[in-house]
């Protein structure tokens, strides 16, 4: 009986931050309906998040990785980066919610419910060194997404996104399952340490149906991240989602399939690093090529956006195709600047929405730097990091990923990816081009508030100072994944 009660403290210490979570997720739908004023109900979610990540913290600071329920998740250096990344995107993207989601009408209690819960989801796959337990994290990410899409009720295109994004992730999601069976099937296990012992001792890495679940696997996470051909769903649930939610998705589902992919391709298949970097590359190029290409022509900020981030994460995948842990290292380097940068981006989409003006397209933007010179300036720091021009994070982040996958010997890749990073520079500068060199159609009224500010202030500022003093993340990312 004794040991039992031991058993089950050591379990459930490392799941602390995402009990955290989940539980202040519970208590604000009940806050929900005692509290009229939804501010209160965001604020107690961003303290909930605070001390989870005070948790994540303590239990960061042991000395040696923790597992759990019989090394089917673990808190490691690894996770613990990644959880840093969630709780930033979820902090900044409740505080850009604000005002937002009353401005569209969409002010429910559960929305911020929601978004913690599917935080909560992104950190148990972040930690699963189990294919169940990956599976059942990624369905509460993905449940939660699904119902934040559509959160603007009475608007039709916001029900088309929630729609497309159900029935496509849910194919995703056989894709998952089916991959999972097919390698389950081979080893005899889903737990990632044991497949990769099984694919050493049996050396069945040319195996057929293995590969084809690795395939599977692949495919599932490409849907994750929307890598292109997987990215169908991407530019309308962008364009259909609040702003606020498109944010949120840009960044946290991303980050987490990513950590996902990182781990189980080096983990569990890393004997297989020849046939999955085979797949890999193709896919990156197609991602880059489509992302930069078909933003060209887009006229709606949000689309344009939701193909920059499918180029951008042909950027991310290049890391992992170096299959080199600093590759591993610069790619998670590269989502973390991401996070300040796109939500930083979507945070002055947002405040130029008010009532009767959307402000989402590109001509919406002509003159702000007459009218509004500060938010010109933020939105020209945002795209210029988007960009990759220096003295922003957006240059450090591309300049690792580039030189990794040279040292790695994939020179013709990365200048691939210079080339198509060259392109994208025409469609954000051509934000900036109607900030400042044109004159304004109207007078536009920004509707701000003060954690909108606060959000702004910080992601401008982390841009900047990541851009001039990269040192400390860099530092940061090394102690974290490498140790």
């Amino acid at each position: 009986m004794d040991m039992q009660a031991v058993i089950s403290i050591l379990d459930i210490s490392p799941i602390v931050p995402e009990i955290t979570l989940i539980c202040a997720g519970l208590m604000l739908l009940l806050l929900d309906l005692f509290i009229s004023r939804k501010e209160f109900v965001a604020a107690f979610g961003i303290a909930g998040t605070l001390v989870a990540l005070y948790a994540t913290y303590k239990l960061f600071g042991l000395s040696a990785p923790q597992s759990a329920f019989s090394d089917m998740f673990v808190l490691d250096g690894y996770s613990s980066f990644f959880k840093v990344i969630f709780y930033l995107n979820l902090i900044l993207t409740i505080c850009i919610s604000f005002r937002y989601m009353k401005i569209e009408k969409a002010s429910y209690g559960e929305y911020y419910a929601l978004l913690l819960f599917a935080t909560s989801g992104m950190m148990i796959m972040a930690s699963a060194t189990d294919l169940i337990v990956l599976y059942l994290g990624l369905e509460l990410m993905a449940l939660s997404t699904y119902i934040l899409a559509g959160m603007m009720r009475k608007q039709q295109r916001s029900n088309e996104a929630a729609m497309k994004y159900f029935f496509l992730g849910a194919f995703s999601s056989a894709f998952l399952l089916y991959g999972i069976s097919l390698t389950y099937g081979l080893t005899g296990s889903t737990n990632i340490g044991e497949i990769a012992a099984m694919i050493h001792t049996t050396g069945i890495t040319g195996n057929p149906v293995l590969t084809l679940g690795l395939l599977f696997i692949i495919a599932a996470f490409a849907f994750k991240v929307a890598l292109a051909p997987f990215h169908m769903w991407a530019p309308d649930v962008y364009e259909g989602s609040p702003t606020s939610v498109t944010a949120f998705m840009s960044v946290g589902p991303k980050a987490a399939g990513f950590a996902v992919m990182g781990r189980v391709l080096f983990d569990a298949f890393g004997g297989m690093q020849e046939q999955w970097t085979t797949v890999l590359i193709p896919l990156a190029v197609i991602t880059m090529a489509t992302g930069s290409i078909i933003a060209l022509s887009q006229t709606n900020i949000k689309r344009m956006l939701a193909y920059s981030s499918i180029a951008h994460a042909g950027y991310m995948l290049l890391g992992i195709i170096a299959g080199t842990p600093e590759g591993l290292t610069s790619t998670a380097n590269y989502l973390m600047i991401y996070t300040f940068m796109n939500i930083g981006a979507f945070a002055m989409v947002i405040m130029l929405r008010s009532e009767g003006f959307r402000g989402e397209d590109i001509e919406d933007y002509m003159g702000l730097a007459k009218n509004h010179p500060l938010a010109a300036a933020l939105m020209l720091v945002f795209m210029f990091s988007l960009t990759g021009i220096p003295p922003t994070a957006g240059f450090i982040g591309k300049f690792y990923i580039i030189m990794e996958l040279i040292n790695a010997g994939y020179t013709p890749l990365a200048i691939i990816a210079v080339v198509f990073s060259a392109i994208s520079a025409f469609f954000y500068l051509r934000i900036v081009i109607y900030m400042y060199m044109r004159d304004p159609k109207g007078d536009v009224v920004l509707s701000g508030s003060a954690p909108m500010s606060v959000a702004l202030a910080v992601t401008s500022m982390m841009v900047l100072m990541i851009g001039m003093f990269p040192t400390f993340l860099l530092d940061f990312v090394r102690f974290s994944i490498l140790g």
